[in-house]
């Protein structure tokens, strides 16, 4: 089914449920709590591999209950770690507001033992990077890590794939090691200028990025689905009522990379990757919400 290795962070979701977003000094009355897991590079560990791909996950933990979350979440799904568990710091975790009435969401994030993430622990995993099909990070681990892990998946031949997540400004350079890029709206405008709410516009920061050295920009666009450049629109996939947005993008790159390590073709990963993102937004929370590969090609 072909080997993906994702670098990134693991960080415990606790999800508040309420009719509105309090406005600063205010308490609000919630409508629910939940913990689960979370982060977006292990979020999209836990899709890749229920789509079957063979799946590493490189990261840092505490040793603390939320990390025993983790691990516990990546052996149900079957995720394979490769994690340094640092005693003098913690677990992340996230606040996630959900706002009741149209599932959008509102996100902090404490990285703790996984803001430590060096580039020499990278490093330390090179012959792993090197033997994957596919290498997926984001930009919730520090910015150097990240650069060097793609810098070693590109010196070995292996496709490379940046979530550039959550937006930041990139090492010069950083965008000509990637294969594939992944920004929803917001990030491609941070790293473009250009405002996506069309398809031309998505055109336009598609041409802005491949000039930037990106070998095939795809822009995330929410409920219209994906633009792939060279190609254009790529529908959503509608699989019920939006219950949480909270993982979509996650569940569209996990499974995106699962089908190119498949050896599926940008095009048929895309519509994996809408897939899969269109059953996620259907449930609650982030990994749990991924959905199993037949349930995915059922869908189809």
């Amino acid at each position: 089914m072909g080997t993906v290795v994702i670098l990134g962070v693991f960080v415990a979701d606790t999800a508040y449920r309420a009719d509105r977003m309090p406005v600063m000094g205010e308490t609000i009355m919630g409508n629910s709590f939940a913990l689960g897991p979370g982060g977006k590079g292990s979020n999209q560990a836990v899709a890749c591999a229920r789509m079957g791909a063979d799946t590493h996950f490189i990261s840092n933990l505490g040793q603390d209950d939320f990390g025993k979350l983790a691990l516990d979440t990546w052996a149900q799904a079957g995720v394979v770690p490769h994690i340094r568990q640092i005693a003098d710091s913690y677990t992340g975790a996230a606040h996630i507001f959900i706002e009741e009435s149209t599932g959008d969401n509102a996100i902090i994030i404490a990285p703790g033992a996984a803001a430590l993430i060096s580039a020499a622990d990278v490093e330390a995993h090179g012959d792993l990077i090197a033997s994957a099909d596919v290498f997926v990070t984001q930009l919730e681990q520090p910015m150097d890590a990240a650069m060097r892990g793609l810098s070693l998946a590109r010196a070995a031949g292996v496709t490379t794939v940046l979530n550039p997540a959550p937006a930041a400004a990139l090492p010069d350079g950083m965008l000509a090691l990637c294969d594939y890029v992944t920004p929803n709206e917001t990030e491609c405008e941070a790293l473009t200028g250009i405002a996506v709410t069309t398809i031309a516009e998505a055109e336009q920061a598609c041409a802005a990025l491949k000039a930037q050295g990106v070998g095939t920009p795809i822009i995330t666009m929410g409920e219209q689905g994906a633009y792939l450049s060279g190609h254009g629109l790529v529908p959503a996939v509608a699989a019920g009522k939006v219950v949480e947005t909270t993982g979509a993008g996650d569940a569209f790159n996990g499974a995106f990379a699962a089908a190119l390590a498949e050896g599926k073709s940008a095009l048929n990963a895309v519509q994996y990757g809408c897939a899969t993102a269109g059953i996620s937004v259907t449930r609650a929370g982030t990994a749990p919400s991924m959905p199993q590969r037949a349930e995915v090609d059922a869908l189809l």
